[in-house]
């Protein structure tokens, strides 16, 4: 057992500064598909109860091939907890602070999701800087199913 052990160390990534990030960063988070237990989650902690999101039939006398998923369960898929963002920045980040999303394309059962987020802006005010990301999903076949940003205050060095 080592004596020189400090969990302030034990990090999945060296802690950045608000000034260490670029525009034109990127931030893959890891792939997902929307199986029926996502789906089933979603509306369970959503309370959405509308027969699209859980209805097959409904959905098939209405044109579409499988359950949709909602619009605000393909955002959810850019959270940045998912992937290494908030490593980076357990030391700075005050929190989320502005959040939205535009749904391009639908999302069904079984789609496979990639979603990313992208620095766009990097704005510093006296004390603190807004860090700003495109968010995008894509599904399996690459076709952009919904973008939107994140804004991130995050204190200055």
């Amino acid at each position: 057992m080592s004596d020189d052990f400090d969990p302030d160390r034990h990090r999945l990534a060296a802690p950045r500064a608000f000034e260490d990030f670029r525009v034109g960063e990127r931030f893959p988070l890891p792939s997902r598909t929307m199986t029926e237990g996502i789906f089933a989650a979603f509306q369970a902690a959503s309370g959405d109860n509308h027969p699209i999101h859980y209805d097959r039939e409904y959905c098939r006398r209405r044109g579409h091939g499988d359950l949709l998923a909602h619009g605000m369960q393909t955002f959810i898929q850019t959270a940045a907890g998912a992937g290494l963002f908030p490593h980076l920045v357990d030391d700075t980040l005050i929190g989320l602070v502005e959040a939205s999303f535009k749904v391009l394309k639908p999302v069904t059962l079984g789609d496979t999701l990639y979603a990313a987020l992208e620095v766009v802006e990097v704005k510093p005010q006296t004390t603190t800087g807004l860090l700003t990301m495109r968010a995008t999903v894509h599904d399996q076949a690459g076709v952009l199913v919904m973008e939107g940003r994140h804004v991130y205050l995050l204190r200055l060095e």
